[in-house]
């Protein structure tokens, strides 16, 4: 049974998975970690590995190391991932953006693939069939383009996401969820049709807190699964041990 945690810009997420089963998800803010992943263990004691992912600091959930029954493992660039990485900086590619990949590469093999993280940021990550990372790209996710418009200027209100009703806003805050919800929504759509014209067949995942929102909107055709990061990483775990 194994624990994994991904540690993101705005709170920890994790879950407890049998092989490749998911039995759990849990979510909370990092202040909370120590008791909730304490609380993890003890409704889950046959967890004896713990797979850490973390695009910050790691420093709140160091007390596992302590544990004397389980093996914490942290994933780093260094890790053997099932993919050539072929990003011309690849010390600064972040580890979430790995492990997605990873996860692509090993739910879905032999096919191009292009995963979409609607977190706090987007990331888009496209793998090839012959399994060569490509890249992608990052831009504002909905609850940073919310934020911009408010800091950014004197007067514009700081609004929570919602659908739009309409294209053209009538309002000032209509506007605001119309440009916000709706540019992310043609942003998707623009990149999948310019990854088309390179390569006609992909496979496209969308994940992260706002992949269910966005997947109502989007035009094309895709897998969301907002949990993929953590099946992931499970995935990528498994991989591991078994190289």
């Amino acid at each position: 049974m194994v624990l994994v945690i991904d540690v993101g810009n705005t709170r920890i997420k994790a879950a407890v998975f049998e092989e490749n089963m998911l039995l759990e998800i849990f979510v909370f803010v990092k202040e909370d970690v120590q008791i909730n992943i304490e609380n993890i263990l003890k409704k889950f004691p046959s967890v004896v590995d713990v797979a850490i992912s973390s695009v910050g600091f790691v420093d709140e959930i160091a007390f596992l190391e302590h544990h004397s029954k389980l093996k914490v493992h942290y994933v780093r660039r260094e890790d053997e991932y099932p993919f050539t990485n072929k990003y011309a900086t690849p010390e600064t590619l972040g580890i979430d953006r790995m492990v997605l990949a990873a996860g692509a590469v090993l739910q879905f093999p032999g096919q191009n693939r292009l995963v979409i993280d609607a977190g706090t940021c987007v990331t888009y990550d496209f793998i090839d069939d012959q399994d060569n990372y490509l890249g992608g790209a990052i831009s504002p996710g909905l609850r940073l383009r919310y934020e911009s418009l408010h800091n950014f200027t004197a007067k514009l209100p700081l609004l929570t996401l919602e659908m739009p009703k309409d294209s053209i806003g009538d309002s000032t805050n209509s506007s605001i969820h119309s440009g916000v919800v709706n540019g992310l929504v043609h942003e998707i759509d623009g990149f999948i049709a310019d990854y088309k014209l390179r390569y006609p067949n992909f496979i496209i995942i969308l994940t992260g807190g706002d992949a269910v929102f966005l997947a109502k909107r989007l035009k094309n055709t895709i897998f969301a699964n907002s949990n993929f990061l953590l099946e992931s990483l499970n995935r990528k775990f498994h991989y591991n041990i078994k190289k």
